[in-house]
C-alpha cells in the first residue's frame, strides 16, 4: 500500500492564487508542491475531462449523473472524482441520492495566475 499525504484543499472564498506566475520568479519548493498536486491530478485524461465537464457545466455545477459518461466505469468515475476533489479542484455536495460537483473560481484563478505573463504579456 502506498502511504497517504493529506493535503490542504482550496478555501471556496480564497482571492489569492496559490503561486506567482512562472515567468514572474523561480518558485519556491513549498509552491510548487501545491501546483503540482493541481497539475498531477489534472495528468490523467478522464480526470482532465471530469474536470472539463464540471467547469463548463451551466450553472458552474454538475450532478454526478451528469457527467458519468467518460467512457469509464462509475466506480472508476467515482475514484477520479475523489482524487480531483483531494487536489483541491473540486467541492462537493450531496443532495437526495445525487452528489454536486463544483469548480470554485478561486481554483480556476489560481491555475489561470500561475500560466500567466506577468502584465498580460
Amino acid at each position: 500500500m502506498s502511504a497517504t499525504k493529506a493535503l490542504t484543499l482550496l478555501e471556496p472564498d480564497a482571492a489569492a492564487p496559490c503561486c506567482p506566475p512562472l515567468t514572474e520568479r523561480p518558485l519556491t519548493a513549498e509552491e510548487a508542491e501545491r501546483s503540482a498536486v493541481m497539475f498531477k491530478a489534472l495528468g490523467d485524461p478522464v480526470r482532465l475531462r471530469l474536470f472539463s465537464l464540471v467547469a463548463s457545466h451551466e450553472g458552474g455545477e454538475a450532478c454526478v449523473c451528469d457527467i458519468s459518461d467518460v467512457g469509464v466505469s462509475q466506480p472508476t468515475v467515482s475514484h477520479h472524482l475523489k482524487k480531483l476533489k483531494e487536489a483541491g479542484l473540486l467541492s462537493s455536495e450531496r443532495r437526495g441520492t445525487w452528489v454536486y460537483y463544483r469548480v470554485e473560481p478561486a481554483v480556476l484563478a489560481a491555475m489561470g495566475q500561475l500560466l500567466t505573463r506577468p502584465g498580460g504579456a
